[in-house]
């Protein structure tokens, strides 16, 4: 928002503000490390970011590549976040057959770690052992099931989803939010797959 940047930039040129309905100035000594996920260059160039604000802001930028650009990464920061995820669902350790590393390193990512992170999720929930097969990193809309995939594939697919989601209900208490917010879906397809599958 134009009037917010405006503010901030007050802030990082004078190294003083004002609290909302404060009186007094506060004079301030920060350094602010500042990040985002969009080209701020186009932005400028359109008009919805302040050049100014910008090289206030530039001073040693540091540009993170996405998780398609760093593939020994990967394995890596899954296992990390599985490690958290068996934490969060009471689990023991979880690890990660061969093939499903393979499949984790084959996939594209333009979720970056968030995206790697509710594939995982939904693996530890769907996965019945302490290891994770292939089978269950489920990336890309209708996960791994090929349009010419039988019918049969279709169908265990959808168990598997109809399971994932009964699941989670138990591990929120039955917090549909929550539910959708862990299965990396919208409310509204949560609803939608609750009346289909009759939960």
């Amino acid at each position: 928002k134009p009037q917010l940047q405006a503010k901030l930039l007050r802030v990082l040129q004078e190294r003083r503000f004002e609290r909302v309905g404060g009186t007094r100035t506060i004079e301030v000594d920060v350094r602010i490390v500042a990040a985002t996920n969009i080209d701020l260059t186009e932005a400028m160039r359109a008009g919805r970011f302040r050049e100014d604000l910008y090289h206030r802001l530039a001073v040693f930028p540091i540009r993170i590549p996405p998780l398609r650009e760093r593939l020994a990464d990967i394995v890596p920061l899954a296992t990390d976040l599985l490690a958290r995820i068996a934490r969060q669902l009471g689990r023991p350790a979880l690890a990660l057959y061969e093939a499903a590393r393979a499949r984790l390193m084959s996939y594209a990512w333009p979720g970056n770690v968030r995206e790697l992170g509710n594939v995982l999720e939904r693996a530890a929930i769907l996965s019945e052992g302490a290891v994770i097969g292939a089978e269950l990193i489920l990336t890309g809309p209708l996960a791994s099931v090929a349009p010419n995939a039988g019918s049969a594939a279709i169908e265990k697919l959808e168990d598997m989803e109809k399971d994932a989601i009964r699941r989670m209900l138990a591990l929120t208490g039955g917090n549909r939010k929550q539910t959708a917010a862990r299965l990396g879906i919208g409310l509204r397809t949560l609803y939608d797959k609750l009346k289909v599958y009759d939960l």
